[in-house]
């Protein structure tokens, strides 16, 4: 397999990205840090949005970050078709720029969550990951806001275009015992807090009046507090809605999850199933880069 060429964006806050460096240096890859006030990525092969707490994760997680230097030149790196990982914070990250749909919140039951998690990996159109739909892998995940969240029109075209790339499961691949059951559990009313006040500001802006915007808020309210209690099911600790754990965008390019692939790679520290997600892409990434 030849060596790919990664950039590792790291923002202010950033703590994940020496070990993503590590573990795709293991792996054969060149690996360079790329510093937030960066403008210029063509000459990577493919981009990682590494975990961490960018700016302190003040607003929304990824909120302030969305608004780096390197987001522009990144968006215009995604919008051509090159590689795009993020994972965790930086899934949140993606999400912010609207380079992938939803939001993640705040977890089921308001906890950090620190242990292993068994994946499913899903039949998709991502270009980041070949394994066999069905292929259960067990993942670290690290974190406060991992609760996927969107509303239902949008869980559906997720489904059908197949972009879906990793649900939470039971070790032996079975869906959570909580698992939603479909696009009927999702968050019809908001997909973060940020849409929860444009949907009250264009209520109020539009004939509906004060009372209805009013009244849009509290709904929306009620339903992120559904989800941050994991009323609406999904995985056991985290919440998220139709148990998702990563998705992609329709054209493949661009991956977020909330697992932790980098940290499983070498055997170390208890596996090497991560080392899957940094090795399909490179024949993908060295096309589209002309190589």
């Amino acid at each position: 397999m030849a060596a790919c060429n990664f950039g590792v964006v790291v923002f202010p806050g950033s703590n994940c990205e020496q070990d993503v460096l590590y573990a795709l240096r293991f792996l054969g890859h060149e690996a360079t840090p790329v510093w937030h006030q960066e403008t210029n990525l063509d000459s990577y092969d493919a981009l990682v949005l590494p975990g961490g707490f960018s700016y302190g994760d003040y607003l929304r997680c990824g909120a302030v970050a969305r608004f780096s230097p390197v987001m522009e030149a990144l968006i215009r790196y995604a919008k051509a078709g090159r590689p795009v990982l993020g994972i965790c914070n930086g899934f949140q990250i993606l999400t912010e720029a609207q380079l992938l749909p939803g939001a993640l919140i705040r977890n089921a039951k308001l906890k950090f969550i620190c242990e292993n998690a068994p994946v499913r990996v899903e039949k998709s159109v991502c270009k980041w990951l070949d394994l066999a739909p069905g292929t259960v892998l067990n993942v670290p995940i690290n974190h406060g806001e991992g609760n996927f969240i969107c509303d239902e029109p949008t869980l559906d075209a997720l489904n059908s275009g197949e972009q879906v790339v990793l649900r939470y499961c039971e070790p032996a691949g079975a869906p959570v015992a909580n698992a939603t059951t479909g696009a009927v559990q999702a968050a019809n009313a908001t997909t973060g807090t940020v849409q929860v006040v444009n949907k009250a500001v264009q209520a109020a802006n539009a004939t509906t009046g004060v009372a209805q915007a009013s009244s849009r808020v509290a709904q929306a309210s009620s339903r992120v507090a559904q989800a941050a209690a994991g009323e609406l099911g999904g995985f056991a600790t985290n919440g998220s809605l139709d148990d998702i754990a990563g998705i992609c965008n329709k054209a493949g390019n661009v991956f977020g999850l909330m697992p932790h692939p980098e940290r499983v790679v070498d055997g170390v520290s208890g596996g090497t199933d991560g080392a899957p997600f940094f090795s399909a892409i490179i024949s993908y990434a060295r096309e589209v880069a002309g190589k």
